[in-house]
Order: C-alpha cells, then structure tokens, then sequence
C-alpha cells in the first residue's frame, strides 16, 4: 500500500500544551513498512519553525549577515540578534543532548541499561546532532 504525499506540519512543541514532542513512527513511503519506537530529532529539527528559516538563509548566505540584512530586508542590528538567539537555542540543545549523554552513561553503569541498550540510545543521540 503505498502512501499519498501530504503536508506534514513539523512543531517544534505540542500545539495543545507547548511540551516537547518525541518521533515514535517512521514509515516508508513506498512500500508502507513502518518502524516504532523513540526516534530523535536532529538539533536544528527542534528549533521553532523560525529559527530553522533563518538558519536555513544564514546557510544560503554563506554566513554573511550583511547579505542576510539584503536577502530579509532587516537591520544589521536586527539580523545579530536574530542570530545570537540561534546560537543560543542550539546551545541549549547541545546542553540537552550531553545531559541525555550522562544520564545513559550512569544508567549503564549502575547496572539499570545492558552495554548493548546505552549503546543503540547513545548511537541514536549521537545520530540525531546531524
């Protein structure tokens, strides 16, 4: 059975009560099989929708800000600020991600994860920084 094309909306947060969200299904679109289970969003996934365009221009930009200020019609001012957010919300995403790293590795060693299941979550982390 194969799947229809259709918009998928991507929030960075619950549209209901603004908590994290968490990928448990991936299904291929052309033969339909389907995998469950927690699956980790890439860091720059889990930035607002806003934060990803422009980082998104940033790119585009060849990290030029003034050619950001030309490509979004903002200030210079503006444009930092814009980026100094960014840098932050991926800061803290990188602090999520070492917390998560930690609380695996002392689950492992207190005996509550097997080698083998720290090491698929931490593979699964460590995928989910591209």
């Amino acid at each position: 059975m194969k799947a229809e094309a259709t918009r998928v909306l991507n929030p960075a947060h619950c549209l209901c009560c603004g908590g994290a969200l968490s990928i448990t299904r991936l299904s291929c679109a052309g033969c339909g099989l389907g995998y469950e289970g927690e699956f980790h969003r890439p860091r720059l996934a889990r930035m607002e929708p806003e934060q990803r365009r422009f980082a998104e221009q940033f790119i585009l930009a060849g990290g030029n800000l003034r050619k950001m200020e030309e490509r979004l019609g903002l200030s210079y001012p503006t444009v930092r600020s814009r980026l100094d957010k960014l840098m932050d919300s991926l800061q803290l995403e990188l602090q999520r991600d070492d917390s998560r790293r930690r609380e695996i590795l002392t689950a492992i060693e207190q005996g509550d994860l097997s080698a083998d299941q720290g090491m698929r979550l931490l593979d699964a982390l460590e995928g989910s920084a591209a």
